[in-house]
Parts: C-alpha cells; sequence; structure tokens
C-alpha cells in the first residue's frame, strides 16, 4: 500500500514548471511524456507528489563527460 503522499492537480504541476500552459501539459499526456497520474471518476487529473518528483528527476540532462547529472 502507498504511504500517505500529497496529491498534486494539474493546476499544481503547471504552477511547479513555471510556464508550461494547458495545452502542452495535455499534450504531454497525449504522447507519454508526463508524469504518471489517474484520472478522477469527475476527470480531473491527480499526480501523486513523489510520482512527479521522479519524473521530473528523470528529466535531468547528465553530463556527458562523467554521467553524472549536470
Amino acid at each position: 500500500m502507498r504511504k500517505r503522499d500529497e496529491l498534486m492537480s494539474v493546476p499544481d504541476i503547471l504552477a511547479e514548471l513555471g510556464g508550461i500552459s494547458l495545452r502542452t501539459f495535455y499534450r504531454w499526456r497525449e504522447i507519454g511524456k508526463a508524469p504518471v497520474g489517474f484520472k478522477l471518476p469527475n476527470g480531473e487529473i491527480r499526480v501523486y507528489r513523489s510520482d512527479f518528483d521522479a519524473w521530473l528527476e528523470s528529466l535531468r540532462e547528465t553530463d556527458p563527460r562523467n554521467g553524472r547529472a549536470a
């Protein structure tokens, strides 16, 4: 069972990313590039904070000289 984790709404995610439009976020979902989330019965999307953080970390570029995060 998942330990208690904050649920983020799409507006929360957009605020965290600063400057990403709603259209861009939904496009990312369409092509499988957005953080893993789930849809509530009312159609709203939620993402666990831990999944968002892991997704964001996965986007970090690595330094080609040593393979570590830049």
